[in-house]
């Protein structure tokens, strides 16, 4: 497996950046970054796991305790496709915690 791997932001995903005030934006996109080192739970940097999330098997990863963003990994195209990020309450509630 390659340890580069292209991270890619759903429009949602963009729209909150967007949104976000200057260190929201700033921490949250170095967070990111490290998916594309290693996007699986376990291994590399980051609070990372694999489960269900609305009935699809996503992963997610807690950036700074506030912040979780949702994503899924196409491994044949070395892609890490960033579909949301919400905060960690409604985050939880969607995965049952």
């Amino acid at each position: 497996m390659s340890s580069n791997y292209q991270v890619l932001l759903g429009d949602d995903a963009l729209a909150f950046l967007e949104a976000a005030d200057e260190k929201t934006s700033r921490v949250v996109k170095e967070k990111l970054g490290w998916l594309s080192a290693d996007p699986y739970p376990g291994r590399g940097r980051g609070d990372k796991e694999k489960l269900p999330v609305d009935g699809v098997e996503q992963y997610r990863m807690h950036i700074s305790r506030t912040w979780t963003a949702f994503y899924t990994i196409r491994e044949k195209r070395q892609e890490v496709r960033v579909h949301e990020i919400v905060d960690i309450g409604a985050a939880h509630k969607r995965y049952g915690y």
